[in-house]
């Protein structure tokens, strides 16, 4: 059997194989509150051999949204509307199905990149943003309050608060946002980071923050379901967040049950030199995997199922992670089966076009 369509066990969950389709954020919701778009959206993608289906960064409080259409899961009627896009996945689909727990922190208050991303006007609803300073993200962008510590208690109570409703909504598996520049990010970082407290200054307290989150996640969601971490593994600018320094926090981390690490790259700062190619951010999976023995993710510029096969195969990550691979096709775990000669589950409505019963599968695929 290919490494790739093998399974991988985390904690009682297991995964039918180490395809995972990675968070996107949509941009479709109202007032936190997942719609139509989000039902048709994730039920495809269920569908389509991926052995978990990772659902968009969510919000944990109102201000924690990047953009007014950001889905949140701080309140119930979150809940709500998040819940029949979890049962239908569940009834139709194939994958496992995991959530991402985020705050935007100095990033938030902004327009979706498809419409530019830069920050919203007060007309346009702007809202005030948090950060661990007063340090904006660029110049025009609105300047965070530093948050307190009584902030920071607030905050991480939040944080449990959504993971418990993750949790009644029957999620298989959860992910704190550590990575992209957003609020946890901002804390590690010292590019964002110019606190002279206990949260600041040196690695041990900046981490401090995050781990406390962490933590109460943990404590807050079912023992035998996985919670893992995605990180930035470097900002990609110098005297910024690096790999020594996240490997630190990964142990860390592990300490705290973490059980998996998603690893991907900057979004810190708009000066990052980012070399775009295919498979980039795999060294830093592969280097996290090696110094600490967490079980990591490989994402970034991952396209096909060979190049997915011998990242896994050489031992470089226990999962690979794709965002817009799915987006392009949405059967991408299909695909990748018939290209390894293996065989993968198909929704029992999609039966027919299972390659042992159409031979236009294969067809299709070497034309």
């Amino acid at each position: 059997m290919s490494r790739l369509l093998s399974p991988l066990r985390l904690r009682a969950l297991e995964l039918a194989n180490r395809i995972a389709v990675a968070p996107m954020c949509q941009f479709r919701a109202r007032d936190g509150r997942a719609g139509s778009w989000h039902l048709v959206h994730y039920g495809s993608l269920a569908m389509g051999g991926a052995g978990l289906l990772m659902f968009e960064a969510t919000a944990v409080s109102p201000e924690g949204r990047i953009s007014p259409h950001c889905l949140g899961l701080y309140d119930e009627a979150g809940a709500r509307a998040l819940r029949p896009v979890v049962e239908f996945c569940r009834e139709y689909g194939v994958a496992r199905l995991g959530l991402q727990l985020g705050h935007s922190g100095r990033k938030g208050s902004v327009h979706p990149p498809q419409e530019g991303g830069a920050p919203l006007t007060p007309e346009e609803g702007a809202w005030p943003v948090l950060g661990p300073s007063a340090v904006p993200y660029d110049e025009g962008w609105p300047v965070p309050r530093a948050v307190t510590e009584a902030d920071m208690e607030r905050l991480a109570d939040a944080f449990a608060a959504a993971t418990r409703r993750a949790a009644e909504l029957g999620f298989d598996l959860l992910e704190l946002h550590m990575a992209h520049g957003y609020l946890l990010h901002q804390f590690l970082s010292p590019l964002s980071n110019r606190r002279t407290d206990a949260y600041g200054g040196s690695l041990a307290n900046r981490i401090r923050f995050p781990l406390a989150v962490f933590r109460a996640m943990r404590a807050a969601w079912p023992e035998d379901r996985p919670l893992g971490v995605r990180v930035s593994a470097t900002d990609w600018v110098e005297g910024g967040w690096d790999l020594p320094q996240t490997i630190r926090l990964v142990r860390a981390l592990l300490d705290a049950g973490c059980d998996f690490v998603d690893v991907s790259s900057g979004g810190l700062h708009p000066a990052q030199e980012m070399p775009l190619r295919p498979g980039y951010q795999v060294p830093f999976a592969e280097a996290i995997r090696r110094e600490t023995g967490a079980v990591t993710w490989a994402v970034g510029l991952i396209t096909g199922p060979r190049q997915a096969e011998g990242i896994l195969a050489e031992g470089r990550a226990d999962m690979v992670a794709l965002a817009r691979g799915f987006m392009d096709d949405p059967h991408w775990g299909w695909h990748a089966a018939l290209a390894l000669g293996e065989e993968i589950p198909y929704p029992f409505m999609y039966l027919r076009a299972h390659p042992s019963r159409w031979p236009g599968a294969r067809e299709m695929r070497s034309d």
